[in-house]
């Protein structure tokens, strides 16, 4: 049986590198009192011993640990927007960045799994932490924490919202100013207050505009391609179909046109169709949809992480990101019947 390989540690890269201990340990925490010769003499030295330091060792030897942790439900289209926006922030700061995910938004136990992994970066680890899409109403932490968009309405904890509601509305009206008045929605998932403020956004707008509300026409989904593919075809198989559908981000948008074009409905001269979030596939796509920022929320959330672990205050607990609807080429005007007949 082959012997297990000991691992490498800080006074094997000092003897390796000829300098002391602590030279290493200077370097390891981003200090710039080092000679550039000597720093990457030891960066070179760490990467060919494959040395990693143990950061929660670390943090006990030093009250700062110039590392901010992320807690993100998946590494999919949504989350990535916003992780552009993070990893900008971390690249103009001193800060480095250690992310934790489920791997699936939709995993049984994800918001326990959340708490436990912001208790484990909050309380050992990092200085401060950003958790995305938060789904918990509180945490259990020895350090700052900042929510970006979380699912759930007044959080005890900073964050940065968008303004669901005042989208919704933005896209309603568009819609109805284009003539449609049988609308689909397909909302998201039924814990999500973020769900809930675009769905409020969708009822309100037809009440506004003298449209009686039809329950056959809102279909419950949960922001996924899958569902919302199956919510489509049950909107598009009714016996009165809508003309247009708002779905409740653009995944589930994708979704509607995936399962409009298997019916061999074209869009948008059969049916419009908007969604919610402005991610890169939407963009590619030409879809009409909702630019929450998602970017520039993450960006925002880690300078508010940052100020809270320098001690400073915030302006506001609540950072409330504008939201603009961005037109492309997936709505058309509803051309009504009486009107090709005239023609």
């Amino acid at each position: 049986m082959k012997n297990k390989k000991r691992a490498v540690t800080i006074q094997n890269v000092a003897k390796a590198a000829g300098v002391s201990v602590s030279t290493v340990s200077r370097v390891l925490n981003g200090k710039t009192d080092v000679a550039s010769d000597t720093q990457t003499r030891i960066l070179s030295i760490i990467n060919k011993l494959g040395y990693t330091s143990n950061l929660a060792a670390r943090s006990m030897r030093t009250r700062k640990k110039n590392l901010i942790g992320l807690v993100v439900p998946d590494f999919g289209l949504y989350s990535f927007e916003i992780m552009k926006g993070i990893n900008r922030a971390i690249a103009e700061s001193t800060f480095d960045l250690l992310a934790y995910t489920t791997g699936d938004a939709q995993k049984n136990g994800a918001t326990l799994h959340e708490q436990h992994y912001v208790s484990l970066l909050s309380n050992s680890v990092t200085d401060g932490v950003i958790v995305v899409a938060s789904g918990s109403a509180e945490f259990v932490a020895n350090s700052p924490i900042v929510a970006v968009d979380p699912h759930i309405f007044n959080p005890n904890y900073p964050c940065v919202q968008g303004m669901n509601y005042h989208g919704s509305l933005e896209v309603m009206e568009y819609l109805i100013g284009l003539g449609h008045h049988r609308i689909g929605f397909i909302s998201g998932r039924q814990d999500a207050g973020t769900a809930e403020r675009r769905l409020k956004g969708y009822q309100d707008a037809l009440t506004n505009a003298g449209i009686e509300l039809d329950g056959e026409l809102i279909i419950p989904g949960d922001f996924t391609q899958r569902t919302a593919y199956k919510c489509a075809r049950q909107l598009l198989t009714l016996s009165n179909p809508p003309t247009a559908i708002f779905a409740a981000n653009d995944q589930s948008a994708i979704g509607a046109i995936q399962a409009a074009e298997e019916l061999g409905l074209l869009v948008p001269s059969d049916l419009s169709v908007v969604g919610f979030d402005n991610i890169s596939e939407a963009k590619h796509l030409g879809i009409t949809t909702v630019d929450q920022f998602l970017a520039e929320m993450g960006y925002v959330a880690v300078q508010m992480l940052i100020k809270l672990i320098n001690g400073e205050s915030l302006e506001f607990e609540i950072h409330k990101m504008p939201t603009k609807l961005v037109i492309r080429n997936s709505c058309q005007k509803l051309i009504q019947d009486a009107q090709l007949l005239s023609g």
